[in-house]
């Protein structure tokens, strides 16, 4: 039987831990073990159009592997900026699915999104049905077809409340998903609303080859309905967006060469477009300005109050292991890197990047202090 959440779900008792190390204060969201839950991993973060903070991560309950195992999107609240959070809670969970146990019935990966113009909030995932051992990027883990007996789904979930409340899962393989296709996904972090109203979410996926790609779809109708972008690049996968000072969008990409490539060319790969995908230009700062271990990594556009945009960057910045939590900036839309600043040097995997307030910079991110943590940081600490 499919578990669903409540549309009226009170809110839960607050729990939070404050950590002061080298100066800057960090906040715990889950230690291995709390909750009942063996691990949060896959963070992703948005503030809300009240300025809550809503953290989305994967509840794995008994180990850390991947999918498919027993996990659920979770649920963290933050009405104070994030010093202070709400117990987390599941707000994507499949249940027993098809007669299947909850370990074969796991979500995983999620991406949220604001829509600035209405409030609503959306946070999708993929969810694997049945195939107990495999994994959805790799072999046959998830095949071509629309069936969940065939392929991993594209699932989303609604609150209208300032994430209080959440809608029924809806599944969206169907108007989405090319049936040839091996797997269609959202990119785990956060999608955006661009400044004339439109919805973008970042995606990826495994062609009628099981190659990996990496693209983004839109929505002009507050995501009633979504158009697919053509592929920004090939043998990549989680990918960030973010909109630039001229309104193009740069997509940053997490690349599968990287496995091998440790020399000058180690770095993200980076694409551009001026046409909501349809066509994909290389950026200049592709594979070289942004080094990485193949990590999942989030890219952020503010709007100063003097009118520059900057873009914020974080990933492990190393080419070899995940450590090494960094932020970065930009203020000439990523041709250069201007500033950087060490969270973590000892850990560091994925993260997502959030405006707090015009002043304040957050990041949630995995670390070596904790599962999943908080932290600010003030943009003059950026020169801003």
């Amino acid at each position: 039987m499919m578990k669903f959440i409540p549309v009226f779900l009170m809110a839960s008792l607050i729990t939070s831990v404050v950590i002061a190390q080298d100066d800057r204060p960090f906040v715990v969201i889950h230690r291995q073990g709390d909750d009942n839950c063996h691990t949060f991993r896959i963070p992703a973060i948005a503030v809300t159009n009240d300025g809550t903070l809503l953290a989305v991560y994967d509840m794995r309950y008994r180990s850390r592997r991947d999918l498919q195992g027993h996990m659920d999107i979770g649920l963290s609240r933050s009405t104070d900026g994030g010093k202070t959070w709400e117990k987390p809670r599941p707000i994507m969970d499949m249940g027993t699915f098809g007669g299947l146990a909850e370990d074969l019935n796991g979500c995983s990966d999620p991406n949220i999104l604001v829509d600035k113009k209405t409030g609503e909030v959306i946070v999708s995932a993929v969810w694997t049905h049945g195939r107990a051992g495999t994994h959805q990027w790799r072999d046959r883990g998830s095949e071509p077809g629309l069936d969940p007996s065939q392929s991993s789904q594209f699932m989303m979930v609604k609150s209208q409340d300032d994430g209080k409340s959440w809608s029924r899962p809806e599944n969206w393989t169907t108007k989405l998903k090319h049936p040839s296709w091996y797997l269609f996904a959202p990119a785990p972090g956060n999608g955006i609303t661009l400044s004339d109203g439109t919805l973008v979410m970042p995606t990826q996926g495994r062609d009628e080859k099981g190659v990996p790609f990496s693209n983004l779809m839109w929505s002009k109708d507050h995501g009633k309905s979504w158009t697919l972008s053509t592929a920004a690049r090939s043998d990549t996968t989680e990918c960030a967006v973010a909109e630039l000072s001229d309104g193009r969008l740069m997509l940053n990409i997490r690349d599968n060469r990287n496995r091998t490539d440790k020399s000058d060319t180690n770095g993200r790969a980076v694409s551009v477009t001026g046409d909501l995908g349809a066509s994909w230009k290389v950026h200049s700062s592709d594979h070289g300005s942004l080094p990485e271990p193949v990590c999942m990594a989030s890219l952020l556009a503010h709007q100063l109050d003097d009118g520059r945009r900057v873009l914020f960057f974080s990933n492990p910045r190393t080419k070899s292991k995940r450590k090494k939590m960094t932020v970065q900036m930009s203020l000439d839309d990523g041709k250069t890197w201007t500033k950087k600043i060490l969270l973590d040097e000892d850990g560091g995997a994925y993260s997502s990047l959030v405006m707090v307030d015009d002043k304040t910079l957050g990041i949630l991110y995995e670390s070596s202090r904790a599962d999943i943590i908080f932290q600010t940081i003030q943009l003059q600490e950026f020169g801003l």
